[in-house]
C-alpha cells in the first residue's frame, strides 16, 4: 500500500457546515522562533518568540527562557493558543512587574494582530530607571511588535472531509479534477483501487456524481486539519502574500 497526499491553494475562512464548527488561524509556520531586543533608558528588554501548540508546549517554553537567563528580574510571558473547535486559551504574567503592565500587553498585542500557537516572553534586565506605569506598557507592547515584525505566517484550519474509492484506470484522471478544484487530498494504493480523503469546504458529492455521471459515491470522514502558507507580519499587520502550495 502507498500513500500519498496534495495540499491545494484552499481559500480558508470561519463556517458553519452541518454540526461542524469549522474556523481558520493565522498561526506562525512549524517549528518558529525568533528573538529581538529593545533597549529603554538602559532596560534591556530580550523578547522571544516560539511557535507553541499546546498550553504544556508554552509553558515549557516560558521555563526554558527563566533557565536560560537566570539573572534577569523580570520573565513577562503571554501566549495565544487556537483550538479551532472551540475558543482560543490566552494566558498572560506580569511576573513582578506592577499589575497589568507587562504580560496583558503582550497578548493584547499577540491577539490584536490576530496570530494564535504563539508564546512570548520579554526577559527584562533593570537598568537603574523606572519607567512608570505607562512607559512600561509601551515598552512591554513595543517589544512584541518589534519582534513579530517579519514572522512568516500559514493559515490552519480544520476542514470537512470526505471518502471515496477509485479504480486504478481512472484514478489520474479525477486526482487532476481535484487538484484543479483546490481540494486537499491524501491517497492509498490498495491491490484493487484508490482510497482518497478529500478536505475542502465544498460540499463535494454534486460535483463527483457530475464527473462520474453517479459512478461514485462519497462518504463522510473526520475532519483534517490543513495549513497553507499564507503571508508575513508587516508594520505590525498581517499582509497576505498571495496564494502559495504546500
Amino acid at each position: 500500500m502507498r500513500r500519498g497526499h496534495y495540499h491545494a491553494s484552499l481559500h480558508l475562512h470561519t463556517t458553519m457546515k452541518g454540526d461542524m464548527f469549522t474556523q481558520s488561524r493565522l498561526v506562525p509556520t512549524s517549528g518558529y522562533n525568533t528573538r529581538a531586543e529593545l533597549e529603554i533608558k538602559r532596560s534591556r528588554f530580550i523578547t522571544t518568540l516560539q511557535r507553541c501548540d499546546s498550553q504544556a508546549e508554552a509553558r515549557d517554553f516560558i521555563e526554558t527562557i527563566r533557565t536560560e537567563f537566570p539573572d534577569a528580574r523580570h520573565h513577562c510571558s503571554a501566549f495565544a493558543i487556537a483550538h479551532l473547535d472551540s475558543r482560543p486559551t490566552l494566558h498572560s504574567s506580569d511576573d513582578g512587574e506592577p499589575s497589568g503592565t507587562a504580560g496583558r500587553p503582550m497578548l493584547d498585542m499577540l491577539t490584536g494582530i490576530g496570530v494564535f500557537n504563539i508564546a512570548a516572553v520579554v526577559t527584562r534586565y533593570f537598568g537603574g530607571t523606572l519607567l512608570g506605569t505607562g512607559g512600561l506598557v509601551r515598552a512591554y507592547a513595543d517589544s512584541i511588535k518589534q519582534a513579530m515584525e517579519g514572522m512568516p505566517l500559514v493559515q490552519r484550519a480544520l476542514l470537512p472531509s470526505w471518502e471515496l474509492f477509485l479504480p486504478h484506470a481512472y484514478a489520474g484522471r479525477y486526482l487532476a479534477e481535484f487538484a484543479n478544484a483546490g481540494w486537499a487530498y491524501t491517497v492509498e494504493y490498495e491491490s484493487k483501487g484508490v482510497r482518497v480523503i478529500l478536505s475542502t469546504m465544498e460540499d463535494v458529492a454534486p460535483r463527483i456524481a457530475r464527473l462520474s455521471s453517479g459512478a461514485l459515491n462519497v462518504i463522510p470522514a473526520p475532519g483534517r486539519i490543513v495549513e497553507q502558507s499564507w503571508g508575513i507580519i508587516t508594520g505590525g499587520k498581517p499582509a497576505e502574500v498571495g496564494e502559495t502550495r504546500i
